[in-house]
């Protein structure tokens, strides 16, 4: 329950601070970007057709074909991989109790990671690979990056772990290059990255080389990034891609619609894929207040400023700039048949008619019989609404 008091001071928080935050970005987003993120086994299949060396691997769906793969690959050892759309895969554990290795323990089974929701996500894929041991790991990435408008190489000789933590615990290990959007990759740019990650002697031209492949690859395809992670060097002298991530937003889908048609919602919650039929990005989070806003940055800082007032967001909820009225009247139902919601913000800036959202937000909730608070904040008005 909301006491006036609290309600007031959250309200307050609200209401200023992300406009501060908001006013900070260098870049005002107008309309809500939809993301397609590659599973590992697609990415590293665009990056063997371009020529960027990665483990001998096939794809199974079933302990079956998992056995014929490593019939197939002929390997000393193989690896299996599941495959899903999170990070920390390696420090998972299923839901049968496995923490990895076999495929019948694994498909079928929920994997749980730290950037999973609690009950972990399904498995109905694994990779199974050539295992090949590792001398040392490094990250490399190509990304767009807003404050130099075009691609940015970044890499660090520590691969392997978690870029977030590293960024913040030894920044100077991360190096840059920024990439003009019509010269290219230039060859010594890439030796320099290849020489700031470590790599020596005839593997400093090889990792070069592998690098340009890898932007070849961003070239062509039209992703936002192409994170490889690790970035590797074998015993034996071989610079190999050993994890793949290929990110895009949809200003990639006209161009690239055979990648697009890729994209496999079964990971994703029933709500996300409801609020993708109407345009909606949709996120579920744990808390019980539910965040209605337009805009991704305004979103987060909304998020944000929750937490930092002792609250947790039951979701992050983005309609972008170009708001449709059905987008409104949609946005709300998704929202209260969440059982754990008691508290809903709406929140708007300028870059739509208010009008759209408050007419539709009281026609949506005239009738209905639940019992919420709404907090709808449009620019400068504010006013909250207790619907019965």
């Amino acid at each position: 329950p909301f006491s006036p008091l609290r309600s007031a001071k959250l309200l307050r928080a609200l209401v200023l601070s992300p406009m501060l935050l908001v006013a900070q970005s260098q870049a005002f987003q107008f309309t809500s970007r939809r993301w397609l993120n590659l599973q590992e086994y697609q990415s590293k299949k665009l990056m063997s057709d371009y020529g960027v060396r990665v483990q001998r691997f096939f794809v199974a769906d079933s302990a079956n074909e998992a056995l014929q793969a490593d019939k197939r690959l002929n390997a000393k050892e193989i690896v299996l991989k599941a495959q899903i759309l999170a990070g920390g895969r390696g420090k998972g554990v299923f839901n049968s109790g496995l923490k990895g290795g076999l495929a019948e323990q694994m498909i079928g089974y929920n994997l749980a990671t730290k950037q999973t929701p609690k009950g972990g996500v399904k498995v109905n894929k694994v990779i199974v690979a050539e295992a090949l041991d590792i001398a040392r790991e490094t990250y490399l990435a190509i990304l767009m990056d807003r404050s130099c408008n075009g691609p940015m190489l970044v890499g660090s000789p520590q691969g392997g772990v978690d870029i977030e933590e590293l960024v913040a615990s030894n920044p100077e290990l991360i190096f840059k290059e920024q990439i003009g959007i019509f010269e290219g990759i230039k060859d010594s740019q890439a030796q320099r990255m290849a020489e700031n990650l470590g790599f020596l002697g005839p593997l400093k031209n090889q990792a070069a080389d592998q690098i340009k492949k890898l932007y070849n690859v961003f070239l062509k395809v039209d992703p936002s990034q192409v994170e490889v992670n690790p970035f590797s060097e074998t015993p034996e002298g071989q610079v190999v891609c050993f994890d793949a991530k290929i990110n895009f937003d949809d200003n990639a889908e006209f161009p690239q619609k055979n990648i697009f048609a890729m994209d496999n919602k079964s990971e994703n919650e029933p709500i996300e894929n409801e609020a993708a039929r109407y345009d909606l990005k949709h996120i579920g989070l744990d808390g019980n207040i539910a965040c209605f806003v337009n805009g991704a940055g305004l979103a987060m800082a909304t998020c944000d400023i929750i937490f930092l007032n002792g609250g947790k967001p039951a979701n992050f909820l983005d309609l972008g700039g170009s708001v449709k009225e059905a987008q409104v009247y949609q946005a709300f139902k998704l929202l209260t048949a969440d059982p754990k919601v008691e508290f809903v913000i709406e929140k708007w800036k300028n870059v739509f008619k208010y009008n759209v959202a408050f007419n539709h937000s009281v026609h949506f909730c005239g009738g209905k019989k639940f019992e919420l608070d709404f907090c709808l904040n449009f620019g400068t008005f504010l006013s909250v609404y207790k619907f019965i």
